[in-house]
């Protein structure tokens, strides 16, 4: 990405921030004044683009028997064709889309709808009725056509002219037609694709890169969270599961427990826990946002470093709702607390100390640590991907969400060291969380600027900086004058023919006689 960074840094310093949104620069405009020497600018209807609507299909199978049927998801919002979600039917019909054209997603959400992409199959293809097979005159590169339709669903061109429907949106064919685009020399449409096609790859080299490191940095936290928290690396005891194995759960197993390293112990959540409870949610109108008098805690307000965030939309209770209605969720600083609806499930943080006195919703549960357990180890515990394995096979599923029983996390069974230990791995891991977070935060920051870089490199390609224009190019205007002439031509042959009439034979033509009798 090194050669691409230098590019795009080139390309920001010579045309200046690049706008997110709207219908700005050069793509879309109206005026000619704005073009690059030799450009031009022209509506798809102005082109002559061949405009065709696919089929639709309630007969699809993903057994591969018939021509593939391409359908708005297979758009991605990069602008390629995935089939990943391959559907196929029988059709003997000839509506295909071939290597060369374009596909435009003519209806989906308003958000999605106007993706467009180049088909780059090498066998034909059948497509939906949401779909638009477009394909342009000769002088269009329509690789070219294709991208600089997407970037203009990006940049939301579409949104401004789509009609809206009930939980969908559609482009007519109306609006399409009448879309504008710019218009560079031909030799210099190719060269653009070229060099869009070399760069973009260099982004996405470093797309999948990042990916990996996004993969790894998960791996490295459970793997660390659970190597500490079960106490891996060290020989196991088997006396460790002495005390767990004498009980039996409705939920768990515990002879199926691995064996923990000498000294440790599995134990029962409830009987290390004094208070194990989950929250309740009183109705909105008792419910107040910003400021109050006991903050309420949500989900959301723990976050994925495994710490309490109340500034993230905070919500208060009166304090008569807090100890009346909610007194059973009432909790302390020091509790710890897990999420038991989902997904994701394994969100935990200790409450901390800003506040005397918190309350919690129903998807919530706290644990008040005994004197066994120190409230951190217990977090570092239910953070522990074993343990969340633990309660997610647990858990109901409700449509797609899972749910876990405040019985369940009674039963919970929880690895405890002594106390000198846990003392010293939760220091360790306190150390080395923070540092995986740190990492965790440069990855994410990394990880915005592929966005970035696309965005500068198709503003590139679209105002004439991305690549070297060349004076002996025939201008993009001989190309239109062409195109003028011969739909002018095309138009002119149609119309003689529908004038020309019909000439009838004569009454002595031998062809027209009588039919023998």
């Amino acid at each position: 990405m090194t050669e691409t960074a230098a590019n795009v840094a080139e390309i920001r310093e010579a045309e200046g921030t690049v706008s997110g949104g709207g219908n700005s620069g050069i793509v879309g405009g109206k005026g000619e004044s704005d073009l690059p020497e030799g450009w031009a600018r022209a509506t798809l209807g102005e082109l002559g683009v061949e405009v065709q609507p696919g089929f639709a299909s309630g007969k699809h199978n993903r057994d591969g028997n018939g021509v593939l049927h391409l359908r708005p998801m297979n758009i991605t919002r990069r602008g390629v064709i995935d089939i990943s979600d391959a559907r196929f039917i029988e059709d003997e019909s000839e509506r295909r889309v071939q290597h060369g054209d374009i596909l435009f997603n003519n209806t989906n959400s308003p958000a999605l709808v106007g993706k467009t992409a180049w088909v780059n199959s090498d066998e034909p293809l059948a497509y939906s009725n949401h779909m638009t097979r477009l394909r342009p005159p000769v002088g269009i590169d329509s690789q070219f056509l294709a991208i600089q339709l997407h970037t203009l669903w990006s940049n939301g061109y579409f949104k401004a002219v789509l009609n809206n429907h009930v939980n969908q949106a559609s482009v007519p064919r109306k609006a399409l037609l009448e879309t504008t685009i710019a218009i560079p020399p031909l030799p210099e449409q190719h060269r653009i694709v070229a060099k869009l096609n070399e760069q973009l790859a260099h982004v996405e080299s470093g797309v999948a890169s990042l990916e990996a490191a996004v993969i790894l940095r998960r791996s490295l936290r459970d793997s660390l969270l659970d190597r500490y928290v079960l106490g891996r690396g060290e020989g196991p005891a088997p006396e460790s599961l002495q005390t767990i194995t004498q009980h039996k759960s409705a939920k768990f197993n515990y002879r199926l427990l691995p064996p923990l390293p000498r000294g440790w112990h599995w134990r029962i959540a409830k009987d290390i826990c004094p208070l194990i409870t989950s929250g309740a949610t009183p109705q909105a109108s008792l419910m107040h946002s910003g400021s109050g008098e006991i903050p309420f805690l949500k989900v959301y307000n723990i976050n994925k470093q495994g710490e309490v965030d109340f500034s993230i939309r905070p919500t208060f209770v009166d304090r008569p709702i807090h100890e009346g209605k909610l007194k059973k969720s009432r909790i302390l600083p020091g509790d710890v607390l897990t999420n038991i609806v989902g997904p994701p499930l394994g969100k935990s943080a200790v409450v901390p100390d800003t506040h005397e006195e918190w309350n919690i919703n129903q998807a919530i549960v706290a644990f008040r640590a005994g004197g066994e357990i120190l409230p951190d180890w217990l977090r570092f515990v239910l953070l522990s991907p074993y343990v969340i394995n633990l309660l997610v096979a647990t858990a109901r599923a409700t449509a797609g969400q899972f749910n876990i029983a405040l019985s369940t996390c009674r039963e919970l069974p929880i690895p405890v060291p002594p106390m000198p230990v846990q003392e010293r791995l939760c220091g360790y891991l306190r150390s080395e969380l923070s540092r995986l977070d740190l990492l965790n935060r440069e990855v994410d920051v990394i990880a915005s600027m592929p966005d970035g870089l696309r965005t500068a490199l198709l503003h590139a390609a679209f105002t004439g900086t991305l690549v070297p224009q060349d004076p002996a190019d025939e201008p993009a205007s001989a190309l239109l004058d062409r195109i003028r002439a011969q739909r002018s031509a095309a138009a002119s042959a149609k119309s003689t023919r529908r004038r020309t009439p019909r000439t009838s034979k004569s009454a002595g033509d031998p062809g027209q006689g009588e039919l023998p009798l």
